[in-house]
């Protein structure tokens, strides 16, 4: 059902304290030179914050964010890592929660489950249904 193991870990943590969410819901449309569109691993519905789970984060996939961010800046999407110290490249110095901290996405490890300052964040209802609107 899922596709990583993180993303099952997320949602038996969900399930757990019984949070209501959604499970890729739908697809969210985004252009990147020729349109593409991106499935949310989970939409809490109370909030309308998109939880994006992440193992490996490669290049696609940050890019996808930044084109999402630019272009639909009302969507929160916030990240939670296998390993946030996980070095984007080989040699390179920069991690997955230091390019989330230079862009202003906000995350967090696995290990801590899902901030409790995440699930209860309010979020103003048009927000909410604004995101729902995009989900197809």
């Amino acid at each position: 059902m899922f596709r990583s193991k993180a993303e099952e870990d997320i949602y038996n943590i969900l399930e757990e304290n019984r949070i209501p969410y959604s499970y890729e819901r739908g697809r969210i449309d985004y252009e990147w030179k020729e349109s593409k569109s991106y499935i949310p691993d989970f939409f809490l519905l109370d909030n309308g914050i998109i939880l994006e789970v992440k193992g490996r984060f490669k290049i696609e996939d940050r890019k996808k964010h930044l084109f999402i961010r630019q272009q639909k800046p009302w969507i929160d999407i916030r990240f939670i890592f296998t390993n946030p110290r996980a070095k984007l490249y080989k040699n390179g110095k920069m991690t997955n929660g230091t390019w989330c901290e230079k862009y202003k996405f906000k995350y967090c490890s696995i290990r801590e489950g899902v901030p409790n300052d995440w699930i209860n964040e309010k979020k103003r209802y048009n927000t909410i249904n604004r995101i729902l609107t995009e989900i197809k």
